[in-house]
């Protein structure tokens, strides 16, 4: 008994050490961070809101630690609580039950006469030890209940237990009721019931503490799902914007579009107008020549005075038929509305059925904006209409099959490139008369200038365009680390900013491992991949646009740049990966 107590008393002395310094109570679910300090797991989620950092210590986490009880911990505090409870229990146990001696009935008694049915002092117990006649009885420890010892049918001490009926019996109901009961003593049964009522108490703890390893899992679970509806919200977000932003660009493409084909319009208007102009100008200083010589009053003089009329008189003024619907036009409102009516479409369905409605509506996407094509201009070659409905007929063909051009349309503006041997770098090696380039590992013996790129592996051609239209077309040894774009001859060659597109001086497009993107000034937009064999560049500069085609059988746009011609732009080209190569291609008009 005094080694349990002094047991007791041990673990009564770490209450300071049990204690959470958040909530000042003993830990319930303690869990330990990294610094080594030991909080119950609410307490501390509670202290943490947009940084992570130890209370105690004042340590700071970047992220937020994986927190996990401890066990052990927990433990040690539930048998803390359990011990401190008993005591508390048992001091008060031994504060209110005080058994008096039932002969004086004011000294504390010593022991109890289970024969006598008594408890007696010390004074009192001396009959029992010195008085032969007593020998006999039986004595024992104090027993608080006496009373609940009796038998209430035969008046006599209960001393068996009945295992088969579950009840304490004297020695008369075993004769009597009990006759043939198995039966034991009350202290082997209490041994008995300790024994299970130990096992249930091991079973209850397992069953506790996985609910608690359960419990913080959840809670693991539930912090996990919140990262991750952030982390969603995030890509949701980003996609939207996206988005928006390619709408936004789309809505400026198509408005320049506009704008650039009203401005074709009234030039083509401003032209004739000034030649009509010119025409009634001539033509009634006619009218004045001829009302001079009619006036004239010498018949000779007037004979012999010749008139021819102008050549302006041979010209018959007509009204030109000038309108806003040209392919890039047409087809920007075509490509509008029907992306407003499919988008229409798609929101109204619920959010689980929009994604299979989205595949198999791309198709029939392009196609209406085909059949706006259709209503404005002829029906494209490669198309035929049956049932109402487009069907592709040729195959490879990409989706922006309405936008395609015919080759010998852009052959009208080719022109014959050479590639420049003073900017080339040195990796760069240059031959079939400067109209290949080659990309190596070792270094060209090439004299140094300024002109020469020295860092990015790059090439400008010879020649130089800041008027007119003009188109070339290149062939890719491969669709890998191989750039092709425009560049002002002022760009910088020296530089780590000097490479195609990463300045403000140069546009190109750019196949990097698997990705198309267009660059400019160091922004990226990503492009889809076609992959071609063959580039076509066609340069508009009045227009202030450049656009880049696939070339198969016919020209797909696949991008265009739009910017102002502030000097004279070189076709250019970036080539990093060993074995490269681009080719200039002579072109028939």
């Amino acid at each position: 008994m005094a080694e349990v107590l002094q047991s007791d008393f041990s673990l009564l002395g770490l209450e300071e050490e049990l204690t959470c310094s958040i909530c000042l109570s003993t830990f319930q679910c303690p869990v330990t961070i990294p610094c080594g300090h030991n909080f119950c797991q609410d307490c501390l989620l509670a202290t943490w809101r947009d940084t992570y950092s130890c209370p105690q210590c004042r340590t700071h986490f970047p992220t937020k630690p994986e927190l996990k009880k401890n066990t052990v911990l927990s433990t040690v505090v539930e048998t803390f609580n359990l011990r401190s409870s008993k005591s508390e229990m048992s001091r008060m146990k031994e504060e209110k039950k005080v058994i008096r001696c039932d002969t004086c009935m004011e000294a504390e008694a010593a022991q109890t006469c289970l024969t006598c049915m008594a408890s007696f002092c010390e004074e009192h117990l001396r009959p029992h030890r010195e008085n032969p006649n007593f020998a006999v009885h039986q004595l024992s420890d104090l027993v608080s209940d006496l009373s609940e010892r009796i038998c209430p049918d035969h008046h006599k001490l209960m001393e068996l237990f009945c295992s088969e009926h579950g009840r304490p019996i004297c020695s008369l109901c075993l004769q009597q009721v009990h006759k043939g009961c198995s039966f034991t003593s009350p202290e082997e049964q209490r041994s008995l019931k300790e024994s299970d009522l130990r096992e249930k108490l091991g079973l209850l703890d397992g069953k506790i503490k996985k609910n608690d390893i359960v419990l913080s899992q959840m809670m693991d679970t539930q912090n996990k799902l919140k990262d991750s509806a952030a982390n969603r919200k995030k890509i949701v977000a980003a996609d939207y914007q996206q988005m928006r932003d390619m709408l936004t660009r789309e809505e400026r493409d198509a408005l320049h579009a506009v704008d650039r084909e009203m401005e074709s319009g009234q030039t083509k208007l401003r032209a004739l107008m000034k030649k009509f102009n010119e025409n009634i100008d001539n033509m009634n200083k006619a009218k004045e020549d001829i009302h001079n010589l009619l006036s004239q009053s010498q018949t000779l003089a007037f004979l012999q005075a010749s008139f021819n009329l102008p050549q302006a008189v041979n010209f018959d003024p007509y009204t030109p038929r000038i309108n806003l619907d040209s392919k890039k036009v047409t087809a920007s409102l075509a490509s509008a509305a029907a992306l407003k009516e499919h988008m229409s479409e798609i929101f109204k369905q619920p959010v689980e059925a929009r994604e299979q409605m989205i595949k198999r509506g791309i198709f029939f996407f392009f196609n209406k904006a085909l059949i706006f094509c259709i209503n404005k201009q002829k029906l494209p070659d490669t198309t035929q209409l049956k049932y109402g409905r487009i069907n592709f007929k040729t195959t490879n063909i990409p989706l922006n099959v309405n936008m395609a051009e015919k080759r010998s349309e852009l052959l009208k503006y080719s022109t014959v490139l050479t590639l420049d041997p003073r900017t080339a770098h040195k990796r760069i090696t240059l031959t079939e008369e400067f109209t290949k380039a080659s990309v190596s590992d070792g270094h060209t013996n090439y004299p140094d200038c300024p002109e020469r790129f020295a860092v990015c592996s790059q090439v400008l051609t010879s020649k130089g365009f800041s008027r007119g239209r003009h188109y070339w077309e290149v062939k890719l040894s491969s669709n890998n680390f191989i750039g092709i774009g425009l560049a002002y001859g002022s760009i910088d060659r020296k530089g780590p900013t000097s490479r195609l597109g990463r300045n403000n001086q140069s546009w190109c497009v750019e196949w990097f491992n698997v990705k198309l993107s267009a660059w400019h000034n160091s922004s990226e937009t990503v492009l889809a991949n076609y992959s071609p064999k063959r580039v076509g560049v066609l340069l508009d500069c009045e227009g202030g646009m450049a656009t880049f085609y696939s070339v198969a059988d016919r020209a797909y746009p696949f991008h265009s740049f739009v910017f102002p011609f502030a000097e004279a732009v070189y076709p250019a080209f970036w080539l990093f990966s060993s074995g490269s190569s681009i080719s200039l291609c002579k072109l028939v008009a």
